[in-house]
């Protein structure tokens, strides 16, 4: 329970979080962003962690010049994509292996929810998944685990990554100093956590009034 608070009160005073980290750290700060953004997306145990809304975050304070944000796009977007490779890979060697270690952890439904997109998508779901939480942790294991190869799989990945990054990044660059975003941060937060779970929520109406068809 505390672990969840802790999250809770990370997603909706991330500003706040951030603020405080780069005045303790300074250019050592973007060492850390990079490390938690590779992780959320390198590692399928990690996808509580902030993706959306730490790019925005953190483009809002390069909007004051606290960061720079094309140093601060470049070097999210090589860990965006070196994640999503280390990811990859994992899948490719251990895929089958950790499914049977940690079920609990990687639980069927999100593995279920990453298939659908595939079947949906196809390789464009590399690219796609970049802007949907907890099925951008698990993308690049599932392609890892089946078919795609993995110079199909890379342009894929180098796409989703950069244009994931400056889609937040650079938004909040340009609108995160704005008072009215400035005043209603935890709110903007929310709201980019729901717009990029909207689809999954979206997809899991749909599964549910087929299935109510067909019982």
């Amino acid at each position: 329970m505390e672990f969840i608070k802790y999250l809770i009160d990370l997603f909706l005073h991330l500003d706040v979080h951030l603020g405080e980290l780069i005045q303790q750290y300074h250019t050592f700060t973007y060492v850390i962003l990079l490390i938690v953004i590779f992780a959320e997306t390198g590692f399928v145990f990690f996808p509580f962690l902030p993706g959306d809304s730490l790019l925005f975050a953190a483009g809002t304070f390069a909007a004051v010049g606290s960061l720079n944000v094309h140093l601060l796009f470049v070097i999210l977007s090589c860990a965006a994509i070196l994640g999503d490779t280390v990811n990859y890979w994992i899948g490719h060697y251990l895929g089958e292996k950790l499914f049977n270690k940690y079920p609990r952890t990687l639980k069927k439904e999100y593995i279920d929810k990453t298939n659908k997109f595939y079947e949906k998508y196809g390789g464009k779901t590399i690219i796609i998944a970049r802007f949907v939480p907890i099925v951008r942790s698990f993308a690049p294991f599932v392609a890892g685990v089946g078919s795609m190869t993995y110079s199909k799989f890379i342009s894929y990945n180098i796409i989703g990554g950069v244009l994931w990054c400056a889609s937040f990044v650079y938004c909040g660059y340009f609108f995160g100093n704005l008072s009215i975003v400035k005043n209603n941060f935890s709110f903007v937060i929310i709201a980019i956590i729901f717009i990029s779970i909207l689809p999954g929520i979206i997809e899991f109406i749909k599964h549910k009034r087929a299935n109510s068809k067909i019982s």
